[in-house]
């Protein structure tokens, strides 16, 4: 099942993806957010028609209220071999955090700042945490996901540079990056061992791998994270980006207004951003 956070009306509403629209989960169950819904569980029978058609309605970021947004960096291994340092696999995941405000919807442009040109991209999967834990051995992981949804990890390249320890500043800016369209909660139906994710720029592909070539599988980032800080409804970990960022284009190749984004994984489904200028 694909749940949402959707504009109706005027208002923001949770739902439920059904066919020719979305159940409306905030007048039928009382769902305000999707924290709401996942701390409470799959809501069960849904109605066979929606309450909304879907022209009437556009999808929002389905998690503005994310408790935490943990973000792994270089997991993907042709992406450590990209900065050509001679440096070994990592022994341990990067992380880095973002706040929910750095991100915008489906469908609604990623904003570029006056102060640098250098918005890039990065298309990411993303685990949405259902069941608190802290200690979680691998086997056990993915009992704690709820579900997946998309990310386009917006980087402003050279403020990330600013920092010698750390990527905070490139990572945050407002409305740079998008989550979305939904969280697609059908796990038993994906091979998430070997679940490819994809970027296109204006119908280019840019980015495109498998988690199967993931230095950290979804797993063991779990059993990393929850070894530090219990994890529960409401958190939401990046899974990490393929190679092919505009950054590491020669010459590099930044985000500018009118480009269009699309990140994409079957099952999942696509995230479509354009660019804006602040």
């Amino acid at each position: 099942m694909k749940y949402c956070r959707y504009e109706c009306g005027g208002g923001a509403r949770i739902g439920a993806v059904v066919e020719g629209g979305v159940a409306d989960l905030t007048v039928r169950r009382g769902f305000r957010t999707m924290t709401d819904l996942i701390a409470a569980g799959a809501p069960g029978v849904l109605p066979a028609t929606p309450d909304h058609d879907a022209r009437a309605i556009s999808f929002d970021q389905p998690m503005p209220e994310a408790r935490r947004i943990f973000c792994i960096g270089v997991n993907y291994m042709n992406r450590n071999e990209e900065y050509k340092d001679g440096s070994d696999a990592p022994a341990h995941p990067s992380i880095f955090a973002r706040s929910p405000l750095s991100f915008t919807g489906p469908d609604k442009p990623l904003i570029r700042p006056s102060e640098s040109e250098q918005l890039d991209y990065e298309g990411e999967i993303v685990l949405v945490v259902g069941k608190p834990g802290r200690r979680i051995p691998q086997a056990e992981a993915m009992n704690h996901v709820f579900g997946l949804t998309l990310m386009n990890e917006g980087t402003i390249r050279d403020w990330v540079r600013h920092g010698k320890f750390n990527v905070t500043q490139g990572k945050n800016w407002d409305r740079s990056g998008a989550i979305g369209p939904w969280v697609e909660t059908g796990l038993d139906r994906l091979d998430v061992t070997d679940l490819r994710i994809e970027t296109r720029v204006n119908g280019e592909l840019r980015q495109s791998d498998s988690t199967a070539s993931m230095a950290f599988p979804f797993a063991k980032i779990i059993e990393y994270i929850s070894t530090f800080t219990e994890i529960g409804p409401g958190d939401l970990i990046a899974t990490g980006t393929p190679t092919g960022a505009g950054a590491r284009l020669d010459p590099p190749v930044w985000l500018k207004p009118g480009d269009v984004v699309e990140v994409s994984a079957p099952g999942i489904g696509v995230l479509r951003n354009g660019v804006a200028d602040e």
